[in-house]
């Protein structure tokens, strides 16, 4: 009995000595900007003595888990001082950090993230950082910082050419690419057809670019997420910044409501170069404006909320006979609620509109069409341990498609009214991610999303035999419209289609020390909605269509592999990631096809696959009076769209084709050069392969008139482009105190002016007689000037 008691005594001894060996404390707390109250993101928290760390989240809070003891910490972002402390960890700490700026600002990396270090560690790959100040001294043309534009010289991204709207991903189309500004979705992303961007770079705070390794916490599209969040406007003084150049100008407003506690931010911009066209009696407009708005109340340390919200609109007229006007609108309200110090939410209840209108009166009618979702999400990041972190949520989104309302618009127009079909979704999600370090040395990341998308019930539905929109006429070797054999109706309740998805992704990271890692990840992706375009290039013009009965949902697998490298103390890095996916039931359109209020598009398109791979290489110069990068992508981008039987030619006789984003070799470089503390010279040089097109390659003579044969489908390309960017930053000496800054930018566009086709056409010369090919080139050479202030 005396033995059994003495162990017993000594197994509690020993199990209160592991309980107290095992004793773990928690860290958390907000990190913030001193001189604004602005929360940052990604900032680096780091134990260098063990070895170990997180960073900020979107909404600027952490939360890191160890055993008891006494600690060195390590808060540092690029562009602010370093705070080095002494941590005792006995209990629950909550602790909030305020950095400062520091004079290496004006020495900024160009292209970053939070921390190189930070780089190596994270499983995260195919992810690019700009900072908006960085954007501004990017040259583009007539002095705008332009999001979109900056984002193209990175590697594995392009566009269609000059003056196109949107980008391109990985060899993916533009609808493929999730916009997110704060969190709610964009449906365009240009202003004036391309030439500049919607966003305003003096509002923006983060930019993210996920090209491959996409958490699962982001769905709906297959090939990138453009991730981008706006400042939350400063609660401690008032503030102001804006700009005027030749085309454009913008300005800001941001201070407090109650110091310390809230906060507004707003913002306007506008082009205004059609106010000087009647001074030359033609009365066209082409112009653009747009407001970014934002408030923040701190309620407590547990709770914040936001209301942020954009419009934007643009007006493109033509002698008071064609008037389109389209743009966004989007509403955000968010709720950041604390249940403790391991675990974070973010309650979110978004509108987005995007609307398009035509205005015809040479044929006297309207024509509106557009896409409406409203949008619930919550999401929780849980801080587990210092080694496994849990991101997790669910989200909703409700859809309305205005595929076209058509209208007359004077009492003599011979236009009927007529409104296509307009349609219903509902999308739904959850999912889970977690971020695992295993060892010193690997991180796991892995997560799981499941997706659901209900096709809703419209007024008018088409019923087709055999459920084919598309029939094949064997004998003259073309694809027809059918016709239906019934139209139904449905009531807003009934579900007509309905799709599930599981969508598992994974990542890992192997760290061989402190400078260099490979990387490998995997991601399936669903996505359910479909922007349909006659052109290569999106117009405002296209519609956005549901997944249903004849469309399916889009399908990809991409695996990614990388190696990551930092030397010289961190002044070079390198990265080097190849990339494979596949794309199942991406739509093309069948010859001859017409989308223009085209009320039932099932007739027009047949489901194909897609698939691109790729070699990316990012080389980077972070430190000094000279930095930049050097960005080259070799890839392929193909789409094959087979026959439904043996008989069935498909589209391209069921070959494999090059999509109309297919850029064998990209190279962009960009270059800052200090001259001193207030002159900069930056560049950028750009070279792609031409993007492919189909040419007619004979022709021949029936009753008279000349017909075009024309060749497999993008078959040919359009001539190789190329062009050199200079811009040159000069920045007046101001007193530390001084409140009131400026600096001026000159740039030149095109230095060499360049020629650049951005379509060639083929037409008979009325002089000689003879078939000749156009080069059409939208910009030579274009200078800029403009003139940005703080105060």
């Amino acid at each position: 009995m005396v033995n059994i008691l003495k162990f017993s005594l000594f197994f509690l001894c020993v199990s209160l000595s592991v309980v107290n060996a095992q004793q773990r404390f928690t860290l958390s707390g907000t990190i913030i900007e001193e001189s604004s109250n602005e929360t940052l993101i990604g900032v680096s928290i780091v134990f260098p003595e063990i070895k170990t760390g997180t960073t900020t989240n979107e909404y600027g809070f952490y939360s890191i888990t160890l055993p008891k003891g006494v600690y060195k910490i390590e808060i540092s972002y690029l562009g602010f001082s370093t705070i080095t402390e002494t941590i005792t960890l006995s209990q629950n700490i909550s602790k909030n950090f305020s950095l400062k700026d520091s004079l290496e600002s004006l020495d900024e990396i160009i292209i970053t993230k939070s921390s190189e270090k930070a780089n190596i560690r994270s499983t995260q790959m195919s992810i690019n950082k700009l900072s908006s100040a960085a954007i501004k001294e990017i040259p583009i043309l007539l002095g705008e910082p332009d999001i979109i534009k900056a984002i193209t010289l990175l590697p594995g991204v392009s566009n269609a050419g000059e003056a196109s709207s949107g980008f391109n991903v990985r060899g993916g189309a533009v609808d493929q690419n999730l916009i997110l500004l704060d969190e709610a979705t964009l449906y365009n992303s240009s202003h004036l057809f391309g030439l500049f961007s919607i966003f305003n770079t003096d509002a923006i705070k983060d930019i993210k670019l996920y090209k491959g390794g996409i958490p699962a916490r982001y769905g709906g599209r297959v090939a990138s997420v453009l991730d981008i969040y706006q400042k939350e406007g400063n609660s401690k003084k008032f503030h102001g910044s804006g700009g005027i150049g030749l085309v454009t100008s913008r300005l800001l407003f941001e201070g407090p409501l109650k110091k310390n506690v809230s906060s507004f931010l707003i913002s306007g911009r506008s082009s205004y170069a059609h106010l000087f066209l009647p001074l030359f009696d033609v009365s066209n407009k082409a112009y653009f404006y747009d407001i970014n708005t934002k408030l923040s109340y701190r309620i407590n340390d547990e709770n914040n909320i936001y209301l942020s919200g954009y419009f934007g609109r643009d007006v493109f007229s033509v002698n008071n006979t064609f008037e389109n006007i389209y743009g966004n609108s989007v509403l955000n309200f968010r709720w950041n609620h604390l249940f403790s110090d391991k675990l974070f939410s973010n309650l979110s209840m978004i509108y987005s509109d995007y609307t398009f209108g035509l205005n015809l009166d040479f044929i006297e009618f309207e024509w509106t069409s557009g896409i409406q979702s409203l949008n619930i999400k919550y999401d929780f990041k849980h801080y587990t341990s210092d080694k496994i972190k849990l991101q997790y949520g669910l989200n909703s989104y409700y859809y309305k498609f205005t595929p076209g309302d058509i209208k007359p618009n004077t009492e003599t127009s011979g236009i009927n009214e007529m409104l296509l079909t307009n349609k219903y979704a509902l999308e739904n999600a959850i999912y889970i991610d977690t971020e695992h370090k295993v060892t010193e040395k690997l991180a796991l990341s892995y997560g799981l999303r499941v997706s659901s998308f209900f096709r809703l019930g419209q007024d008018e539905f088409n019923i087709y035999e055999n459920d084919q929109p598309v029939i094949w006429n064997n004998t003259f070797k073309v694809y027809e419209k059918a016709e239906p054999i019934d139209n139904k109706s449905s009531e807003r309740t009934d579900i007509l289609e309905k799709f599930f998805n599981l969508e598992p992704r994974a990542a890992l990271s192997y760290r061989f020390n402190e400078n260099n890692s490979i990387k490998l990840s995997y991601n399936r992706m669903s996505q359910y909605l479909h922007l349909l375009s006659n052109t290569s290039s999106p117009t405002p013009l296209d519609i956005w269509a549901p997944s249903g009965k004849y469309i399916k949902p889009q399908l990809l697998d991409q695996y990614a592999a990388g190696y990551f490298i930092n030397f010289s103390a961190d002044t070079y890095s390198i990265e080097l990631e190849s990339f494979y996916k596949t794309i199942k039931n991406r739509i093309d359109y069948v010859d001859g096809a017409d989308l223009i209020a085209n009320n039932y598009i099932e007739r027009a398109i047949l489901n194909g696959r897609a698939r691109a791979y790729g070699l990316e290489f990012l080389f980077r110069k972070n430190k000094g009076r000279f930095k930049g990068w050097i960005a080259y992508t070799l890839s392929k981008s193909e789409q094959q769209t087979e026959g439904r039987t043996p008989d069935e030619f498909g589209i391209n006789n069921g070959s494999w084709y090059y999509t109309p984003y297919d850029k064998t070799h990209d190279v962009s470089v960009t270059t800052s050069f200090k001259l001193s503390n207030s002159w900069k010279i930056n560049t950028n040089f750009l070279f792609q392969t031409g993007q492919p097109v189909t040419f007619p390659n004979s022709q021949y003579l029936f009753n008279g008139i000349v017909i075009p044969n024309y060749s497999g489908r993008n078959e040919d390309r359009l001539p190789s482009y190329h062009r050199l960017d200079l811009a040159i930053n000069y920045t007046p000496k101001t007193h530390k105190n001084q409140s009131f800054r400026s600096s001026w930018d000159f740039g030149i566009y095109n230095v060499y002016n360049r020629r650049n086709a951005s379509s060639i056409d083929f037409n008979r010369n009325r002089g000689t007689g003879r078939n000749e090919a156009k080069r059409l080139s939208i910009f030579g050479i274009v200078p800029s000037i403009s003139y940005n202030f703080k105060f």
